[in-house]
């Protein structure tokens, strides 16, 4: 799709998708506030403890106004006349139905608790949800080209996908203004690969995602006055996991699975190196710990914004290779990303190697 359509303003002409990201901005900026207010009418606080590095009780919930702002930006914008009018409307509404069990959980989760099955339960229903919706992974395609149909594999591979980014975002979700940063990032650069393959759903849900995120780190920049809680952090990742596979469903002629997967490359190394570490100590998989990067970083000395500025860089570093991969030609692909898998081996390798001899340290913020 060739985003030709925009308003005219003082004689520049403002993209469709652009002038979504600003509205879904400026929605959370109101929205925000309100729920902080309702978070911290009923209780619903984020209060200091061990694994916490913020000196004060925090409201929780934050993330119900970046699914509001986001949702609503592309509801609105299909409703009026625009570019997002004459999509088939399946995967918006795929998306909205998809997101009323992951929110429901993390509303109840942030408000009392709740075990990680009910957790994982939700993120299945959701899965199945988009599924239904025509959410999948029709075809497995690999660097050097070719691709295989993964029939009866589609289910699973799917569930799986969407289970493991959602879950990869909530884990990633411990230092103030990460998830949200690197969220915003990987949406972008969907955004702007989808652009290049003419995905419209693409480009129309990333944008407002991108514009809540954005907006959201008004209020969750370290040191943050509201977190987005599970409510946020699961939704987001949710959103992410859907928008791959809406790029997916092109197969061959699209960017399958291969860049989001370098896209969130530090949410999805950090969950895998999470889930791997708890089962070789013999701890439950879904229990926290202090050993993830932004743990390691405040270890080694960086204050709470510095060890945010890094992450967010590796994540803008894997943004824009992302996109290199989807403008480079397959036979190169392979060797891209080897170079890619060997350097962030290295980093993390040298970041375990400073921090072997320190002992725990602060935190999750949310």
């Amino acid at each position: 799709m060739n985003e030709s359509f925009g308003y005219e303003i003082a004689g520049i002409r403002i993209p469709f998708s652009l002038i979504l990201f600003a509205i879904s901005a400026v929605l959370v900026l109101g929205l925000t506030p309100v729920v902080m207010g309702v978070a911290g009418r009923f209780g619903v606080l984020d209060h200091p403890g061990p694994r916490r590095i913020h000196q004060r009780s925090v409201p929780r919930l934050g993330g119900l106004a970046i699914a509001i702002a986001t949702l609503g930006t592309v509801w609105v914008a299909y409703m009026i006349p625009g570019p997002v009018g004459r999509l088939e409307p399946a995967p918006m509404l795929g998306l909205t139905l998809a997101s009323v069990p992951i929110l429901l959980m993390g509303i109840v989760d942030d408000t009392r608790g709740l075990p990680a099955w009910i957790k994982l339960v939700a993120q299945v229903i959701a899965a199945l949800v988009l599924a239904q919706f025509g959410f999948g992974i029709p075809l497995l395609t690999h660097p050097l080209g070719g691709s295989i149909p993964s029939g009866w594999l589609n289910l699973p591979l799917t569930v799986l996908w969407v289970v493991a980014v959602t879950n990869a975002i909530n884990l990633l979700d411990g230092l103030d203004g990460l998830a949200s940063g690197a969220v915003m990032i990987a949406a972008m650069t969907l955004w702007w690969v989808g652009r290049s393959h003419g995905d419209g759903w693409v480009m129309f849900i990333s944008a407002p995602l991108a514009g809540a995120t954005l907006g959201f780190l008004r209020y969750n920049f370290p040191p943050a006055r509201v977190f987005m809680g599970d409510t946020g952090s699961q939704f987001l990742g949710l959103a992410l996991a859907a928008l791959s596979l809406l790029e997916n469903r092109k197969g061959t002629t699209a960017i399958t699975l291969l860049l989001p997967l370098v896209a969130l490359g530090i949410p999805l190394i950090d969950s895998i190196a999470a889930f791997f570490r708890r089962m070789s100590t013999g701890r439950p998989v879904f229990h926290g710990d202090t050993d993830h990067f932004h743990h390691r970083l405040l270890r080694i000395g960086l204050a709470p914004r510095s060890a945010l500025m890094v992450l967010w860089y590796l994540c803008f570093f894997l943004g824009v290779m992302a996109v290199v991969l989807s403008a480079l030609p397959r036979h190169y692909s392979l060797f891209v990303l080897a170079l890619l898998g060997m350097g962030l081996f290295l980093a993390f390798r040298v970041l375990r190697f400073v921090d072997r001899d320190r002992g725990p340290g602060p935190g999750n913020s949310d």
